[in-house]
This record gives C-alpha cells, sequence and structure tokens, in this order.
C-alpha cells in the first residue's frame, strides 16, 4: 500500500501506508523518543498532530495493555523510517501496524524522517496531510488548505473526561525505581483537571498518598471548592492554551484559595490565570531526553516533553511568579513558583512513563505544600 505526506509548504514524501487505509490531517511534529512509541500513540496532548519519530526502526517490541496512558490513541497519523511487523518481546499482544489499523489511524513508513525532521526545524511545524489510500493529490491539497491550524483550537474538548471520577486503579510498587511505602501514609484529596491527563499522572498522585477526583476541563472553580480538595492538579493537554479560556477563568477563580501544581498544558493554563502570556514555539519540545536547569540547586534533569506552546518570560513581570527551572536547549521557561502563595507549574511531563523519572520530586513538593497549607 502506497501512501503520502504533503506538507502545507508543498513538500511532498512517499513512502508504505500501514495502519488504517484512510486519510488524516493534523500538525506534522517529530519525537526524539528511542522507545515508548506506545506512551506516545496514547497521550492526548498529540491530539491533533501527526507524530514522526526520529529513532529508525519503530514497532519492535509490539503493544501492551499495561503502556496505555489513556484509553485509546490521539495522535491523526504516524511516521517512522521502518515499521516492525513482526515484534518479539514477551509482554507484547499484538502489532503496532494492528493496533493503528483497529484505531482507524493511518501511518507511513519508509520515507527519510531524518530529512523531515530537520526541515520541520528549519521551517517550523506546520499542518500536513497523510493518505494511506488512492487519493489524487490535488484534492489532498485542498482538503489540507481548508484545514484549520492549531493556534487557537481548543482541542482539549476531544481529549476530556466525559463525567467526573474517582481515580482507583492501585498502583503495584514495583513500578517505580524509588519505594513508596511510606509516602502513601497520609491522604490527601487532589481534584485534577482533566485537559488530557495521562494514567501515570494519576499512578504517581495516588502512589504517593492522595486520593484523586478527575473531573471535566469546564469544571466550574466554584464546585472544586465543593469538593474540599487539598490541593487541585492541572494537567498536561494539547493545543493552544489561549483557546481553553473557561479554564483559564476558572484557575484564576482558585488562585490564593487551594495549592495547585501545573504540568504541560496545565502549566500555561495558569501562566495565562496569573496574567502572564504564552506563545508557540517554533517546533515544539517533543522526546524524553531533553535537559532541564532546576535553578534552586543547579542539577540537571533530563525530563519527557511534549508541547508546542511555552510560557513568555517577559510577561511574569507583577505577576509574583518566578522561574524555577529553564530548558537548557532553547531557554525556555520549564517551570515556575509563587513568591508567596502555594503555587507551582513545570513544563515537562514530570511523571515520565516512559523516559527518566529526574523530576519525582515534584509529586512530593506538591504534598508537602498541601502539609503546610
Amino acid at each position: 500500500m502506497r501512501a503520502v505526506l504533503l506538507l502545507e509548504d508543498g513538500t511532498l514524501f512517499e513512502g508504505d501506508g500501514f495502519g488504517a487505509k484512510t486519510t488524516a490531517i493534523g500538525e506534522v511534529v517529530f519525537n526524539t523518543g528511542m522507545t515508548g512509541y506506545q506512551e506516545i500513540l496514547t497521550d492526548p496532548s498529540y491530539k491533533g498532530q501527526i507524530v514522526t519519530m526520529t529513532y529508525p526502526h519503530i514497532g519492535n517490541y509490539g503493544i501492551n495493555a499495561e503502556d496505555m496512558e489513556s484509553l485509546k490513541p490521539h495522535v491523526e497519523g504516524y511516521v517512522v523510517r521502518e515499521l516492525c511487523r513482526a515484534p518479539s518481546n514477551y509482554r507484547s499482544t499484538g502489532s503496532l501496524n494492528d493496533y493503528l489499523k483497529e484505531h482507524n489511524i493511518p501511518g507511513i513508513e519508509q520515507i527519510d524522517t531524518r530529512m523531515l525532521t530537520r526541515h520541520i526545524r528549519s521551517k517550523g511545524s506546520m499542518m500536513g496531510v497523510l493518505c494511506a489510500e488512492d487519493r489524487k493529490l490535488e484534492d489532498l491539497k485542498v482538503e489540507l488548505a481548508a484545514h484549520p491550524q492549531i493556534e487557537g483550537r481548543d482541542l482539549v474538548q476531544y481529549v476530556t473526561v466525559e463525567e467526573q471520577q474517582v481515580w482507583e486503579v492501585s498502583t503495584p510498587q514495583n513500578w517505580y525505581y524509588e519505594n513508596l511505602t511510606d509516602e502513601a501514609q497520609s491522604t490527601h484529596h487532589v481534584v485534577a483537571y482533566d485537559f488530557g491527563i495521562k494514567h501515570n499522572i494519576l499512578r504517581l498522585l495516588t502512589s504517593f498518598g492522595m486520593k484523586v477526583t478527575v473531573v471535566t476541563a469546564s469544571t466550574p472553580a466554584e464546585r472544586v471548592m465543593e469538593m474540599q480538595p487539598d490541593g487541585v492538579f492541572l494537567s498536561n493537554g494539547p493545543g493552544d492554551p489561549t483557546a481553553v479560556d473557561y479554564a483559564v477563568r476558572n484557575v484564576k477563580e482558585l488562585i490564593g484559595k487551594v495549592p495547585i501544581f501545573g504540568i504541560c498544558l496545565g502549566h500555561q493554563i495558569l501562566g495565562l490565570a496569573i496574567g502572564a502570556k504564552t506563545y508557540k514555539l517554533k517546533f515544539g519540545h517533543h522526546g524524553c531526553n531533553h535537559p532541564v536547569k532546576r535553578l534552586e540547586t543547579g542539577e540537571i534533569e533530563i525530563t519527557s516533553q511534549n508541547h508546542n506552546f511555552a510560557v513568555d518570560p517577559d510577561s511574569l513581570k507583577g505577576t509574583g511568579m518566578e522561574i524555577t527551572h529553564v530548558n537548557l536547549n532553547d531557554k525556555t521557561i520549564e517551570g515556575v513558583r509563587h513568591k508567596e502563595l502555594p503555587i507551582f507549574s513545570v513544563q515537562c511531563h514530570p511523571e515520565a512513563s516512559p523516559g527518566p523519572h529526574d523530576s519525582l520530586y515534584l509529586f512530593r513538593t506538591f504534598k508537602k505544600m498541601m502539609q503546610n497549607a
């Protein structure tokens, strides 16, 4: 099955199709992770995007039910250099090809992914159409031109939970490198806004002794306070934070009333709520190997990242927030905290599954913040 990937600037890649025989449109980005393709596919933060893997061989350990970060994949399309069609791993229950086919997601392989990555790095992330079926190129161009950009789109509405729920899935102690038995002795009630939350975030919150109630992205601040939470968590999620204006308004009402911890999109939403501004990065940060400097100690953390927007450092003036972490690749903000209120957030995914565990201390910081409050 032949397939094509057409970018909005006219650049065309031709290769072999896999997964579903269909057409998908999305913002084309690249991910630098060597492993973790299943977690990437099921990360809701990728809603609206076609993901390119820079590592050349993908699918070799198959698919299994334990490594899902949500109930289904959220990428619009998938681009790899070479697909493994016969995986070998004792945990594998199926192939990547069959998994994408089951969820109606098209893929393309046997293209020069290094050339594609360099093109995106040079020109910036752009919209593209991935077609793994027999269609005319001119029709694809028309369809791509009519499709809306990522900027200004509320993609959170497509990935948030439909109704409030309590996370009650137990987490085996051997899931993590450190023993969290002592951490789980005391219980704090945390209300987690689901902007596209990953399962491993919920696993970690509960592992650190927190009872977690997950609420929809549009849950009013008044309703959250009625639950009498010890803290509020703002999750990761897809797209432009300025488009999720209802979330910004709710978080603004919660500031000063309860400890708040935000990550990724939650970090950006908190920034907007506190009075800062956000902007779109040229090609974003996507991978599990991004170096971040913790300014308080000078330590370097290797982090998992997935975002296309960032908080403007100049806009933090007068907000009461100070920068705590900086990305060493491009000096963008990776973390902030309020000088007086129990509020902090980070741009990375500290739960990092798969990936490094350098930032797990942030969950402990949140717990101590609730204890002190």
